[in-house]
């Protein structure tokens, strides 16, 4: 198992690209596609780029608060403690699961390969806050972003109605 220092550095190599995407006010599953598909296409071709997303807690999910809690509630609850389905609480699971559902990562080398490419953070790290580190690349956000919707949930307040400790991106304490 890798440490956390030589997982950063893995993603600190030199030789492919990495993308670095802010998910501030931008729709989930607009963005999970977008990657989902940049990745296969890099890894099909033979280039291994890597893909990291900041801020995942301030993607949102449109549609109606109620409705939107309980889908993500019934996901949650539908498995078995100890059998699963297991269903992350955390912003930053969900987002990687919900790109894990648009790849073939049970079937091609490269749908693994790209799953393993990905990295989502919770707020900023520190080594990309400012100006980014050699071989990172700020990603294209311009066909994903777009006005906010009517009625829409952030994704951190997701995570806090599912029962996730709040605390650690929500500074005012992990109320909803």
């Amino acid at each position: 198992m890798k440490t956390q220092k030589e997982k950063e550095l893995l993603f600190l190599d030199s030789v492919s690209k990495t993308y670095v995407y802010d998910a501030t006010d931008v729709i989930m599953g607009r963005l999970a596609s977008k990657v989902a598909s940049e990745l296969l296409k890099s890894h099909q071709s033979g280039s291994n780029d890597k893909v990291i997303i900041i801020n995942v807690e301030k993607s949102i999910i449109s549609g109606g608060k109620e409705r939107i809690v309980k889908d993500y509630k019934a996901r949650y609850e539908l498995n078995h403690p100890r059998k699963g389905p297991f269903y992350p609480r955390m912003p930053d699971r969900i987002f990687k699961r919900s790109i894990r559902g648009m790849l073939p990562y049970q079937k091609k080398a490269s749908g693994r390969s790209a799953l393993k490419a990905i990295r989502c953070e919770i707020g900023c790290p520190s080594h990309l806050s400012g100006e980014l580190p050699d071989g990172h690349i700020l990603g294209d956000l311009s066909e994903v972003k777009k006005s906010l919707p009517e009625r829409f949930m952030r994704l951190g307040d997701v995570s806090i109605e599912m029962g996730a400790p709040g605390h650690s991106w929500n500074k005012e304490g992990g109320n909803a």
